[in-house]
């Protein structure tokens, strides 16, 4: 098979409340259908707590403050993009601990072009699993109970791609 990788980095925001993690229903991209983390693309000029900042604000309507750089992991995911002609997607992943300043969910995040969140919840940490979310909540919720994140990189060779439908 000939492979084509495309790389995607990102920064990400771990927020905790009584056992309930922040999460967006992600709209688009490998994880479309399942809860994923608040956090994405680091634009031009922008630092990566900045990006996180951003990210919290468009997605979920919160304001954070960054608590932690927890580290980084990468996930190798299969994964056809057609308008770039790709056929997997390489996700590296920047985690952070943020804690929130404001109370403002919103279920509608902002719209505009790139915008794959279609809403925020609070998600039992137990209602997190393979099935209904992303390898990045499931790395967070192992974070949360043991305090460290795996060092080599995630193959997902098996991944299912979901429908938008939740």
């Amino acid at each position: 098979m000939n492979e084509k990788w495309h790389r995607h980095l990102g920064a990400y925001g771990i927020c905790l409340k009584e056992e309930n993690l922040l999460v967006i229903r992600k709209g688009a991209g490998p994880y479309i259908g399942r809860y994923d983390l608040p956090g994405g693309t680091i634009e031009a000029n922008e630092s990566l707590t900045e990006a996180v900042k951003r990210e919290f604000i468009e997605e979920t309507g919160i304001c954070v403050d960054i608590i932690k750089n927890i580290g980084v992991r990468d996930y190798l995911i299969p994964y056809e993009l057609s308008r770039r002609g790709t056929t997997h997607i390489h996700h590296v992943a920047l985690y952070y601990s943020v804690k929130c300043v404001g109370e403002g969910l919103t279920s509608a995040p902002d719209d505009f072009e790139g915008q794959d969140s279609l809403g925020t919840l609070w998600v039992p940490l137990r209602e997190c699993n393979v099935h209904n979310a992303s390898p990045l909540v499931l790395e967070a919720i192992q974070w949360l109970k043991t305090g460290n994140l795996a060092v080599e990189s995630k193959r997902l060779d098996d991944w299912v791609v979901l429908q938008k439908e939740f």
